[in-house]
């Protein structure tokens, strides 16, 4: 008896305690549709057993690299600087790929992403599962985190992505289909993405007539064209959603270099020279233009790095807000 006593004693400790590394200890899976298909996210507490402790979520997409190990490092050290591993929830999320170019090893039903192009980065359907887009990924998390009877006192989600991932979560904003039933406030924190998804012809710096770049408007720099999780919503929707929902742009003020797989392509220059002017020239759109209420919060001396980014004092009280 008093064996057994020690080992609930034990399991429930470790439970109580917050678990940081960016290794297996730390994971969990999603299985999507009931199916073989699952994805592997890291976590700081489990997603399955109930903790009235946790009053915030943060949610954090890793880069093209697909380093979500040293993502979920960073956002654990960004809750520690906030005093928030206590009531916070971290989560990353891996987007694994296998193929010509990337070869992570994937485990058994894992999710294999392409590693080249957009699809990931903009809801698009996976290699091994056509049913399967990588915004369905963020739904099923999202949707775990939003379940009363494993969070009871959960108050604030907060999804967030630099680079790459900014690019997955600016988008992901303007289309998931769960945003309105979860029934939590959902923050939305885009760093430093090379390029947006517009949602009309207008482009800064008098753009709009699309000369010497005919796909300068095709998905996923504007609407046109869309495929995966996003074809079936009408643009309406879209822009509906996009100006309506909570979003911060968190930009790096010496983010002005093409550096970290920056974007030259011509669709995304017609959106700004750097990775700074597109951002401040996106929010300044769609606040004008659809009358959002986006923020931009500008990171001192910060250039294309997550690390410095996340764990600046100008991002830690967005990134780790107060509840009520």
């Amino acid at each position: 008896m008093k064996l057994l006593f020690l080992s609930i004693l034990t399991a429930v400790t470790a439970l109580a305690q917050p678990c940081i590394e960016g290794t297996a200890k730390c994971t969990e899976w999603i299985t999507f549709g009931g199916g073989a298909s699952r994805s592997m996210f890291y976590r700081t507490y489990p997603l399955t057993v109930k903790n009235t402790k946790i009053e915030r979520a943060f949610v954090m997409v890793h880069g093209a690299s697909r380093d979500a190990d040293q993502y979920f490092r960073t956002a654990v050290s960004a809750a520690f600087l906030a005093g928030a591993l206590e009531d916070t929830i971290v989560i990353a999320p891996r987007f694994g790929s296998n193929d010509r170019n990337c070869k992570d090893t994937l485990d058994k039903g894992e999710v294999n992403w392409s590693c080249s192009g957009d699809s990931w980065r903009s809801g698009g359907t996976s290699v091994s599962d056509p049913k399967v887009t990588s915004y369905d990924f963020a739904d099923e998390i999202l949707k775990k985190l939003a379940n009363k009877a494993v969070f009871p006192n959960l108050k604030q989600i907060v999804l967030a992505g630099h680079s790459a991932s900014g690019q997955y979560v600016t988008r992901y904003e303007m289309a998931n289909k769960v945003h309105g039933s979860l029934g939590v406030p959902v923050l939305y924190v885009v760093s430093n993405p090379s390029s947006y998804a517009y949602l009309d012809a207008t482009r800064p710096g008098g753009f709009s007539d699309g000369r010497n770049c005919t796909t300068f408007n095709k998905w996923p720099y504007g609407l046109d064209g869309r495929t995966g999780y996003t074809a079936q919503i009408a643009d309406d929707v879209l822009k509906k959603q996009l100006a309506q929902r909570s979003v911060v742009y968190l930009l790096g003020e010496i983010d002005i270099l093409p550096l970290g797989g920056f974007d030259g392509s011509c669709p995304a220059m017609a959106q700004g020279p750097t990775r700074l002017a597109r951002g401040e020239a996106f929010a300044k759109y769609v606040n004008e233009k659809y009358a959002a209420k986006h923020e931009v919060k500008m990171v001192h001396l910060c250039g294309h790095n997550a690390r410095c980014m996340f764990t600046s004092e100008d991002a830690l009280p967005i990134v780790f807000p107060k509840v009520k």
